[in-house]
């Protein structure tokens, strides 16, 4: 063996060798294993160490391979989470009445719906009620999504804070679009929600209706003939029981 090495390399040769060692690349197809023992090899020599043996376990090699791999750090932008929507599902016509079989009208042009008794001939002066439907995303809710206008009117129920106390009333819908037809839906912070009742059915026809903007305040009648409709607690002695019937559109 010459003293001088000859290495090939992109068709030329150098004398860059330690002395008494020759290297030769072949053209012969090489196996992974071969290429790693040929570049831990290349890297000893470029340091000067004195030549050790090349050959590795497949452990060692497994783990130069493993080392050699570089840590990717996956940053994924997360946008802000949809807020849940309540979403319009239908709607029906619909009567109430309380449990003193008063039934709720309108007298006037009364901001405020009354319970009343009515005689023989007097039924035609009952409301009739258009009552959405709504899906609420809650697994908790209380019951099911309502909201209720006057028949052929923008006319809503609507329950707001006077002060501390929520109040009943009847609100002017602008765009009834916004409460009711398909796509439409109602963000859970929205002040739509101002519009809206748990309707909770406690037997055939008997429900309560509770304000989803305020819990345990419920649509109530006062004692006595021909008073509104108001908002009381259900502790109080109000009462919150009504005959919802559904009404068929002649």
């Amino acid at each position: 063996m010459e003293s001088e090495t000859r290495c090939k390399v992109s068709g030329a040769w150098s004398p860059t060798m330690p002395e008494g060692l020759a290297f030769e690349v072949s053209h012969h197809p090489l196996t992974m294993k071969q290429v790693v023992n040929l570049i831990v090899t290349m890297e000893r020599f470029k340091g000067h160490e004195a030549p050790v043996s090349t050959e590795f376990r497949d452990e060692d090699l497994l783990n130069m391979m493993l080392d050699s791999f570089m840590e990717e750090e996956i940053v994924c932008e997360l946008g802000s989470a949809p807020q849940p929507q309540i979403s319009w599902t239908g709607e029906e016509l619909c009567s109430m009445t309380d449990g003193e079989k008063r039934s709720v009208v309108r007298v006037g042009d009364s901001v405020a719906l009354h319970a009343v008794m009515l005689q023989g001939g007097t039924h035609l002066r009952k409301v009739i009620l258009n009552m959405s439907t709504y899906l609420h995303p809650a697994p908790g809710a209380e019951g099911r999504t309502v909201a209720l206008a006057i028949k052929d009117t923008n006319l809503y129920l609507s329950c707001c804070k006077d002060g501390d106390t929520p109040t009943l009333h009847l609100e002017a819908v602008e765009d009834k679009s916004t409460l009711s037809g398909w796509g439409t839906s109602i963000g859970l912070d929205s002040n739509m929600l101002r519009f809206l009742f748990y309707r909770q059915d406690t037997g055939v026809n008997i429900s309560t209706l509770m304000s989803v903007a305020y819990q345990n305040w419920y649509v109530s009648t006062q004692p006595g003939n021909n008073k509104p409709l108001t908002m009381c607690l259900q502790s109080t002695s109000h009462a919150q029981i009504f005959n919802i019937r559904e009404e068929v559109e002649y």
